[in-house]
């Protein structure tokens, strides 16, 4: 396959030696003359560890060469990699300038070819700036995206100084694309490469990198904040942390990671508030543990805004418990919704099978004493009389009957906290607590009436 890249920085010249060394004819581009030369000596751009011999037989195999010419670079590739750089403000926005000029320089280049051509976005940028790319290739070459070119996001995950092995040898293999030519021109170039091909939506591909960085950086924080704990309690650090990573199921793992509603239930609530008050009594600052809590807090609020933002006084929680399968309310966090949304006026109807007021013994009654003494007035275990009744349905929980509730209920407004539909057809309102876009009908759209005010204190 015919590659270009364009950029032969720290990620444009891995790119390059190692597409290379796939078996592709790559063409690098550069405005800087020196590093087109040293590629096309047979020299790195970069002091990076094997780099310099995968670039010196990629020049000796012929399978490597760089230009400042990019119509050359453009008109001999199928595929033209953007890997320039996109410097921070002090502020932190990104400097998209390199991105931008290296996209017109692209779409004058496609003026005079016939030929299909895929440009790929492998910097590291925020979501929509694969579709600014696309609409200055379409206006400078004036041809039409999907028809002539198209536009992917391919990320990379490389870090310094293992970057080669990190290429050849990455996690997964990720590309946001709207073109199935694009992904099987991607399948075929990456075939060599020992990892799982995904194939996703541009703007999933182009958040993830940042996601993963954050949360590098996250565990990195919290990491140090246990081991300051550790330390100030004479214990060693290294061995709690080493334990904690053995555990794959649940601290190592896809669990707890889906955006939705907050924490709740006896053991998160009681045991972060215990190592945050240890670390206190110890005088370490924690500034990330300490922030777990009122972040879990902003959760609930957003829920409360979201049923507000519904504009009727009927509410309906389906789901009191703080998860399925259980009638435990300890600290569950529908509770307080409940309180807040009660206490503002609104008409609350309650369902929830597993929840017997006339039951509820020791810390659970205690709980509900404080927070909702009036449960016995608006909990019922009929699913039906609670949904007939409210205008507004708030599903907290994925009990499975729940799932049935968009096609027995229509035209109600549907508050989603826990996922329970990956996607739905639904004429009424639907909203998730942290994701959008999964209700196909149009009636999504319609105005809403409204006869409750949003009440602010």
């Amino acid at each position: 396959m015919n590659i270009s890249i364009f950029g032969l920085g720290y990620v444009g010249c891995v790119g390059a030696a190692c597409c290379a060394k796939l078996g592709h004819h790559v063409i690098g581009n550069d405005v800087s003359e020196n590093k087109v030369n040293l590629i096309n000596q047979g020299k790195p751009t970069i002091i990076e560890a094997e780099i310099d011999e995968l670039v010196k037989e990629a020049h000796d195999r012929g399978l490597l060469e760089a230009t400042m010419d990019y119509h050359y670079a453009v008109h001999n590739s199928e595929i033209s990699f953007i890997v320039v750089g996109t410097p921070s403000s002090k502020e932190g926005h990104l400097n998209l300038n390199y991105i931008y000029n290296v996209a017109r320089q692209i779409g004058e280049a496609l003026r005079d070819k016939n030929n299909f051509h895929i440009v790929a976005v492998r910097s590291t940028v925020l979501p929509g700036t694969n579709k600014k790319v696309g609409e200055i290739i379409a206006e400078a070459s004036g041809k039409v995206r999907g028809k002539d070119f198209t536009v992917v996001s391919n990320p990379e995950f490389l870090r310094e100084g293992t970057s080669v092995q990190d290429y050849m040898n990455p996690p997964l293999t990720l590309i946001g694309t709207d073109s199935e030519i694009a992904e099987a021109k991607f399948r075929e170039l990456y075939k060599d490469i020992p990892a799982e091909f995904i194939s996703t939506d541009i703007e999933v591909a182009e958040i993830m990198k940042y996601v993963n960085n954050t949360f590098h950086a996250l565990k990195i924080v919290f990491g140090n904040e246990v081991g300051n704990i550790c330390k100030a309690l004479g214990i060693d650090s290294h061995k709690v942390m080493e334990i904690f990573c053995k555990d794959k199921q649940l601290n190592i793992s896809p669990y707890y990671f889906k955006p939705g509603f907050a924490y709740g239930g006896s053991c998160l609530p009681k045991d972060s508030k215990a190592l945050r008050t240890l670390a206190h009594d110890y005088y370490v600052t924690t500034p990330v543990i300490s922030a777990i809590d009122p972040s879990n807090e902003l959760q609930k609020k957003i829920a409360v805004d979201i049923i507000e933002s519904k504009g009727r006084r009927k509410v309906g929680i389906l789901g009191l418990s703080f998860k399925a399968g259980t009638d435990d309310l300890r600290n569950s966090p529908i509770v307080d919704v409940i309180e807040v949304l009660y206490g503002k006026g609104y008409e609350i109807h309650i369902y929830d099978k597993n929840v017997r007021v006339s039951q509820l013994t020791g810390t659970n009654a205690d709980f509900i004493a404080a927070k909702l003494p009036h449960l016995h007035d608006i909990i019922s275990d009929d699913l039906d009389a609670v949904c007939n009744a409210c205008d507004v349905l708030v599903i907290t929980n994925k009990e499975k009957e729940f799932a049935s509730v968009p096609e027995k209920y229509p035209n109600k407004c549907i508050v989603d906290l826990v996922r329970q539909f990956k996607e739905v057809d639904y004429a009424g309102n639907y909203e998730g607590i942290s994701w959008g876009n999964i209700n196909h009908n149009p009636a999504q759209e319609m105005k809403l009436d409204r006869d409750m005010a949003k009440t602010e204190f």
